[in-house]
């Protein structure tokens, strides 16, 4: 009988133990989007959680609407995405150009509405930008689109410019900018033609401007460079981490967990990034432990 009991006990003692380090297990579930950039954040995003003693579960490539419904059932605990996404496709509101006040409103209203929780906002802004050939731009003297408008009204509207269709017509694309900077290509001046090969265009001395997205490897890789929105038109899509409201107060440590990986994202490091992967063709794995091991981030 006493041996019984004693096993019984054993038993019993062992069970409660498993349970508690159960509890004691802290499990995270990161989401990425299907391109580069997104695989590259969540892979640091989980490199950086590991070290801090997380198991990471890691769900890539998925779109960006499955990835945002995934998150709202709980499937995914956080993301990295951007402000203007979260404004204007999730909840349907009106772009905001400030990065500060872009991110406050993301998060209040996604917040309240969705239980989601928006943290560490970095500089960098994959958004909209105007783009010339690097070489081309330094022998005019253009750095910022309101050169770009100067010298098109001085000189007769010269330029061309390459732009899929959506952009050539929304109110936020180019006719915003136009109207915004004061000046304005002729209709036969704008080429309009598939996404992505606007760059190919520009880099092949087709156009002389070319709409692009700020955080694009081929930005480098082609010599281009990114015109300053000096007026501030285009809206913030700075990158930031969206989480559950359950990851949150579970876990309030991931937001200075993560923090100084936000402070080194910029438009400059995801494009070096970006370039690493697509134009080298590094894998991202490679690519994302260097990096942090470079910043510091992450022991070797």
């Amino acid at each position: 009988m006493k041996k019984l009991l004693l096993i019984v006990t054993t038993v019993i003692l062992a069970v409660t133990l498993a349970a508690c380090g159960d509890s004691d297990k802290k499990e995270i579930t990161v989401g990425a989007k299907n391109f580069t950039e997104q695989f590259l954040l969540a892979k640091m995003t989980t490199l950086i959680l590991e070290e801090n003693g997380f198991e990471v579960d890691e769900k890539s490539n998925m779109g960006s609407s499955a990835l945002r419904q995934a998150l709202e059932n709980e499937q995914v605990d956080l993301t990295w995405d951007y402000t203007g996404t979260g404004l204007v496709t999730y909840l349907g509101q009106d772009p905001i150009a400030e990065k500060q006040v872009a991110y406050e409103k993301v998060n209040e209203i996604d917040q309240a509405d969705n239980g989601i929780y928006w943290t560490n906002l970095s500089e960098a802004n994959n958004t909209y930008t105007i783009m010339m050939r690097q070489d081309h731009a330094d022998e005019l003297g253009i750095t910022s689109i309101s050169d770009l408008a100067d010298y098109m009204n001085n000189n007769g509207n010269p330029f061309s410019f390459a732009t899929d269709a959506e952009f050539a017509n929304r109110p936020d694309g180019l006719p915003g900018v136009e109207e915004t900077y004061g000046f304005e290509f002729t209709d036969e001046n704008v080429k309009e033609m598939s996404i992505g090969l606007n760059y190919d265009a520009l880099r092949d001395e087709e156009v002389e401007t070319s709409v692009g997205f700020a955080t694009d490897a081929r930005i480098d890789a082609f010599n281009f460079v990114n015109l300053e929105d000096d007026m501030q038109f285009f809206p913030s899509y700075n990158a930031a981490i969206a989480m559950t409201e359950e990851t949150y107060e579970t876990y309030p440590e991931i937001e200075e967990i993560m923090q100084p990986l936000a402070e080194t994202l910029t438009d400059e490091s995801l494009r070096e990034l970006n370039y690493l992967v697509d134009i080298e063709e590094n894998s991202v794995d490679d690519v994302a432990r260097d990096f942090l091991v470079e910043n510091g981030l992450l022991e070797e």
